[in-house]
């Protein structure tokens, strides 16, 4: 009696090797695809510009004068240029800080705009000024 063996049911190595190559390639496609869906939506968002940043720095300065100053954010956010208008709210040093970040000619993007409140005794009020009333000052940015 010749009983013949069972033989073992298993893939040859030529079979996974063939069938590792099919999936890699499936995955290198859809990374592919991924990175280039990626890449397009950054293009087409909008740049924005942090306006909060402006009044985070002027936050830092003890002492605030009514005026209105403008600059540009440089290399940061080339295109885009900045204005602040700071006026005295109250005599016991309250002031209002009017933020506007504004793109340049023939850009989309609409224009920000923040106000804030600052409390700075320390600011000297000038002589004659009075509540709300400020006065217009051009200076340089940063």
């Amino acid at each position: 009696m010749n009983r013949a063996l069972p033989q073992p049911k298993a893939f040859t190595l030529l079979e996974v090797m063939i069938a590792m190559f099919i999936f890699f390639m499936a995955i290198f496609a859809i990374l592919d695809l991924v990175s280039m869906n990626i890449r397009a939506a950054r293009i087409i968002k909008p740049e924005t510009v942090d306006i909060c940043s402006l009044a985070a720095e002027l936050t830092l300065t003890n002492k605030l004068t009514e005026g209105t100053v403008s600059g540009d954010f440089g290399d940061l956010y080339p295109g885009f240029h900045w204005t602040r208008d700071i006026y005295l709210v109250s005599t016991n040093g309250l002031f209002q800080v009017d933020f506007t970040v504004s793109p340049d000619a023939g850009r989309q993007n609409q224009e920000s705009k923040l106000s804030i409140l600052l409390f700075r005794p320390e600011s000297g009020t000038r002589a004659g000024s009075g509540v709300g009333q400020g006065f217009q000052m051009r200076g340089g940015g940063r």
